[in-house]
């Protein structure tokens, strides 16, 4: 469509921001006629309850797990731990109608999602020298340029360094602690903004920030684009995290099936080939597949149902 920035495939930052930010703006336009009041109430216990950690156990407990295998496997990451935690927790709540109403699973899953995620990444950089995702590739230009090769050896040749990157990651949310608790107040005083002002607000800094990624007017063409069909997923009911973990994913797996069927010559029996490899494409097929076959089964037993009462 004459656009060069297409040919290195889309940006995650554009599409993210349209998603979920030019989305939430359209989506509160179209209610401009319904009354709303301001966020007025007292600020007080900000700090969780009894209740809170209770309820988030679960979501904080799954949200590890999940934020911790997604940061290993290559292209995922804090960001799309996020989203996959988020999806997760709406799908297996008895009231997902609750979530982005103030339901502190909506967070508590999220936000654990992400630091496992971000912690998760350092593994394979770590240990074998290979980076996740482009901060870890970042971080590893880094390293190479000081001369420390990240791989088996590194915690022999380089312990402190080793050690040092470990701690740093204590001291850092020690820090966000820190800084993070006083300042709640604060955070919470933009809800005080009138929407009127919020939302202009909202899109004047996505379409600065898409901008600003690489001083391009096509990643801000791209970012509207993405806001537009965000706005529709939500209209019609669809979550949009898992299109933001395709494009995230889509091109390792575009590669991977490349490079298997060149080995092969073609043949697709290489997938099956190996144990590991036939289990692991079976139990994504079955995953595939289950919800289809169970809607299928689902539509047939209501159609009998129908059918026999109407014969009663």
């Amino acid at each position: 469509m004459g656009m060069t920035k297409l040919i290195g495939g889309l940006d995650l930052v554009p599409v993210v921001m349209g998603l979920f930010g030019i989305s939430e703006v359209l989506l509160n336009i179209e209610k401009s006629t319904v009354s709303r009041e301001v966020f007025q109430t007292k600020i007080k216990q900000l700090l969780p309850t009894r209740k809170d950690w209770k309820i988030s156990a679960g979501p904080i407990a799954r949200g590890s797990i999940l934020g911790f295998f997604l940061g290993v496997i290559p292209g995922g990451g804090a960001l799309i731990a996020s989203f996959a935690s988020y999806a997760m927790e709406k799908r297996i709540a008895k009231d997902p109608h609750s979530f982005g109403r103030g339901d502190i699973r909506g967070v508590a899953g999220p936000e654990t999602a992400n630091n496992a995620g971000a912690g998760g990444a350092f593994i394979p950089l770590l240990t074998i020298g290979i980076p996740c995702n482009v901060l870890m590739a970042v971080l590893l230009g880094g390293f190479m340029i000081h001369g420390v090769i990240p791989g088996p050896r590194l915690m022999e040749d380089h312990p402190q360094l080793f050690w040092g990157v470990l701690g740093s990651m204590y001291v850092g949310n020690l820090m966000l602690l820190i800084l993070n608790l006083p300042l709640i107040g604060l955070w919470v005083k933009i809800l005080k903004v009138p929407y009127s002002l919020l939302f202009p607000l909202i899109f004047l800094f996505c379409l600065i920030g898409a901008y600003t990624l690489g001083n391009n007017t096509q990643d801000v063409y791209l970012m509207i684009l993405f806001g537009v069909v965000g706005y529709l997923m939500k209209k019609f009911q669809y979550e949009p995290a898992p299109l933001v973990l395709a494009l995230v994913l889509g091109p390792t797996l575009e590669s991977g099936f490349r490079q298997s069927l060149i080995l092969s010559n073609g043949s697709f029996l290489i997938f099956f080939s190996r144990p590991i490899s036939a289990v692991l494409v079976s139990a994504a097929l079955f995953l595939l597949l289950s919800p289809v076959i169970l809607r299928w089964f689902g539509r047939r037993r209501i159609g009998l149902m129908v059918q026999g009462k109407e014969e009663l």
